[in-house]
């Protein structure tokens, strides 16, 4: 029997970019992925259409798969033949029990691999100013878990050496432990003045930090309610973060944005937004299964004046059928339209000028539409080719459901008319997103036809661009 392979592989902090190319190759050839709650969602949309997504994070309040579970869980799936990745946030191999993960694979005989990634401890301070080394303020630098396996939860640590002969101390998940580590610090040598910072959700457009110092830090964090998952740096060094502090002064940095999307592929836009410091959920994801070739119509091709494609996956779909199927495209005389702006630019792209849809004229004659079947019930009175059936990725919905609980939405983006019906159809009607957050959120159409289609649905924008470009979009978030 054919034996699958496991990767053990770090997800890194939280920002995408921050996975690790081989990281990311694994989840694109993923049958099957294990992954945590710290692990990023939006790294599972690279993984294939079809590949198995089993949540095995560790809430505050419970467990949802003992580590046990999980063990087996990968032996099982690699002796099924499957690729399968054991998404971990962070770097695996720092406090992430990798090292039991490989010992029940090994015990089995299954192939497996360790892919690395950036671990919290150096990455959040770094997002927040903090380099965790600097020949000034501090030459070594100790990572410490801030639970351990007691029943208090109280990490046994030498606090002596800690505190004389390490200059920078990162404590992982260590909020509820502050007045505990503050005091055994300071007992043990530290200055009750030594600065001290907590990162939490750090790379996250969300990051938030509270400063303080040894002697005040917990007092502050009562105050606020301060909770993980957080980081908690020790040391000098922490006062460069006055001089350093980047990642905080990106333009849209505190955007927490929902986008609605009506194609299966990457955003431009959103990825410009996530560049730009803004944390972007899409919804819904999509999954698409390619229509056979509708040969009766490409053979007919010249006979219409006018094409019509609703979407820009169905300008490739068609010409990529084309090809296939040898037509010769300059049989096609007809003039060409897009449903959208992005629609036209995907015509453009093709080498043919083209127009948007509303400035067709009243001819309706000799008119073929191209699209996914979501847009086929809109244009029966026309002969439609099909390039794709698109639905809904069911898997997608409960990750959904977590990322808006722990993200606080407060952007909300239309791109099209069809986006704001997608989103209501599929996001508002069913429950998965609440009216609530309509209401109080910031809406952005693109276009005034975006704008009147969400009226419809007795909703305002708040923001339009000049235009429908990424560029005119970012200005307006900043305004």
């Amino acid at each position: 029997m054919k034996r699958g392979k496991v990767y053990l592989v770090g997800a890194g902090p939280g920002d995408i970019g921050l996975i690790t190319v081989k990281g990311m190759e694994a989840i694109k050839q993923a049958d099957v992925i294990l992954y945590d709650r710290l692990a990023n969602p939006k790294l599972l949309e690279y993984a294939p259409a079809g590949c198995e997504l089993i949540y095995c994070g560790k809430l505050p309040d419970r467990h949802v798969l003992r580590q046990e579970a999980i063990n087996s869980l990968l032996v099982e799936k690699g002796l099924q033949g499957k690729v399968v990745v054991r998404l971990k946030g962070g770097d695996p191999g720092v406090f992430g029990r990798v090292g039991e993960e490989a010992a029940a694979l090994v015990e089995h005989s299954i192939p497996y691999e360790m892919v690395p990634g950036i671990t919290s401890g150096i990455a959040a301070p770094l997002y927040a100013g903090i380099p965790v080394t600097h020949r000034e303020f501090g030459e070594s630098f100790a990572i410490i878990t801030a639970h351990d396996k007691s029943k208090e939860g109280q990490p046994n640590l030498n606090w002596a050496s800690l505190a004389t002969g390490i200059d920078t101390i990162a404590f992982y998940m260590g909020i509820s432990n502050l007045p505990y580590i503050s005091e055994n610090l300071i007992k043990h040598g530290k200055s009750a003045d030594t600065p001290v910072i907590l990162v939490r959700w750090g790379t996250f457009s969300r990051q938030e930090t509270l400063e303080g110092t040894l002697g005040d830090i917990a007092e502050k964090a009562k105050n606020v309610k301060f909770t993980n998952p957080a980081i908690t740096l020790v040391g000098d060094i922490v006062s460069l973060r006055k001089r350093l502090n980047w990642f905080e002064q990106k333009p849209l940095f505190g955007r927490q944005i929902l986008m609605a999307r009506t194609d299966t592929n990457e955003s431009p836009l959103a990825k410009e937004l996530i560049n730009q410091g803004a944390d972007v959920i899409e919804f819904p994801r999509w999954t698409k299964t390619k229509a056979p070739a509708h040969t009766e119509i490409l053979e007919n091709i010249s006979s219409y004046k006018k094409i019509l494609f609703t979407s820009p996956e169905s300008v490739t779909d068609f010409f990529r059928d084309l090809f296939d199927q040898r037509i010769d495209v300059r049989r096609i005389t007809a003039t060409f339209f897009g449903e959208s702006t992005k629609s036209v630019y995907a015509i453009q792209e093709k080498g043919f000028l083209a127009s948007l849809a509303a400035e067709m004229d009243n001819d309706l004659e000799h008119i073929l539409v191209v699209g996914d079947n979501s847009k086929q019930k809109s244009y029966e009175q026309h002969d439609f080719y099909l390039t794709s059936y698109k639905q809904v990725d069911e898997q997608f919905l409960p990750l959904l459901a977590r990322m808006l609980d722990e993200a606080q939405v407060n952007t909300i983006v239309f791109p099209s008319s069809g986006a704001v019906k997608v989103f209501m159809a599929e996001g508002v009607n069913k429950g998965l997103i609440g009216k609530e957050l309509l209401e109080k959120a910031e809406i952005v159409c693109l276009g005034e036809k975006t704008k009147n289609s969400l009226r419809e649905f007795s909703y305002q924008a708040d923001l339009v661009p000049e235009t429908p470009s990424k560029e005119a979009v970012i200005t307006c978030l900043r305004k």
